[in-house]
């Protein structure tokens, strides 16, 4: 693994306005970086990445098993008990999943370590399935990576083969914060892989699906929504006024609520109970679990329910080096063992894997000079060049 300082396109930014990726800047600073991109070996690909991520996935699986008949799980996860029979359900109905990301820290040495799951609601897969192949393919053109260079990246037509699968030629409407451009890009960009599978699509904000008495939610036109992809946490939705109605609507969501265990970081001591000692897993513990003293005066600590380095702290041997604010927390925390991510030039990365139907796919890359990922963190290329 490698970082390669790289001359960007010249027409990068109008190749990203002709595709609609017109978030590619955010308040004023890159989102999307060509200025440099990640290399790896196929080898690094195969054994150290995917391999892991598909063992992370299965074991995270097992666990929903375990969880969904656990009270006493259920209730650490701050997961509200009038839905635990939808989550049960979704999961024993095999209700299916589209994709998710799993986070990593990897570095070229040593096994990647999990981070966390992005089981529920994962962002930037645009960037990651179509905007960073088009720059290898005009980075192969232009020379400015090697000639046989490739990319792990398959996401694009996993996705449009597995909405054939869930869709069933049902109409599928896609909800979210449209006003977020970020959100509204993703939920474009997935509405159209699901038009490519065949699917009658109609794209919603999350506040205008309506309830009709005795028969469900419907969209603004009166349809009923049978089908729904919901760019939209899970434990949002159960606690607004609506999600009283999640139990008796017939609907089928994408992502299924038995993903509102895995979206949450509690996974992350609850897997190290189950797998103490996994070589993809650091210790990790919730905050008012006695055994958290065992990671000393040196770990991380993560709210169970946040998004994008939100109310995360970073503390070494007592001193807090980095802490990020936000509006989490009021559930929970959990302190992970602290393995700082890898550095490469005053960068630190972490890698997202991503899986379409459980199958890893495909390869994104968040930088920042902060180690901890943010909202504002830069999105870089990877190319497989050796």
């Amino acid at each position: 693994m490698r970082r390669i300082a790289c001359p960007e396109r010249d027409d990068w930014r109008s190749t990203a306005a002709a595709c609609g990726f017109d978030f590619h800047t955010i308040d004023g600073e890159r989102y999307w970086d060509e200025r440099a991109y990640y290399g790896f070996s196929l080898r690094e690909i195969e054994h150290e990445i995917e391999q892991p991520t598909a063992e992370i996935d299965a074991m995270c699986l097992e666990l929903v098993a375990r969880v969904i008949d656990d009270e006493r799980a259920l209730r650490r996860l701050r997961i509200p008990e009038a839905v635990w029979p939808l989550i049960a359900a979704s999961w024993r109905h095999d209700q299916g999943s589209l994709y998710g990301r799993i986070d990593l820290s990897f570095g070229g040495r040593g096994p990647a370590k999990l981070l966390e799951y992005n089981a529920d609601t994962p962002t930037s897969v645009f960037e990651a399935a179509v905007f960073q192949w088009t720059w290898l393919e005009q980075a192969l053109d232009r020379r400015i990576v090697p000639a046989q260079a490739d990319q792990f990246n398959s996401i694009h037509e996993r996705l449009i083969d597995r909405w054939t699968e869930l869709g069933d030629g049902r109409h599928l409407h896609l909800a979210g914060m449209t006003g977020n451009s970020e959100d509204a890009g993703t939920l474009a960009y997935l509405e159209d892989t699901a038009s490519q599978a065949g699917l009658a699509t109609t794209l919603i904000d999350i506040e205008q699906i309506g309830w009709r008495d005795g028969g469900g939610f419907v969209d603004l036109e009166g349809r009923d929504i049978a089908l729904a992809f919901k760019l939209y946490p899970w434990e949002w939705m159960f606690r607004e006024a609506f999600g009283e109605k999640l139990l008796e609507a017939p609907t089928r969501w994408i992502e299924p609520p038995w993903k509102a265990i895995l979206s949450n970081k509690g996974i992350l001591p609850l897997l190290w109970e189950m797998f103490r000692g996994h070589p993809n897993l650091l210790p990790a513990f919730f905050e008012d679990d006695p055994e958290s003293a065992s990671l000393g005066d040196t770990f991380v600590r993560k709210p169970l329910l946040s998004r994008e380095g939100a109310n995360v702290t970073l503390v070494s041997r007592g001193t807090t080096l980095e802490q990020e604010d936000g509006p989490y927390g009021a559930e929970g925390f959990v302190r992970q063992a602290y393995a700082p991510l890898p550095n490469f030039a005053d960068n630190y990365p972490v890698l997202g894997s991503w899986l379409v139907d459980h199958v890893p796919c495909g390869l994104s890359i968040r930088e920042d000079a902060n180690p901890i990922t943010g909202n504002g963190s830069r999105f870089l290329p990877h190319a497989i060049i050796q």
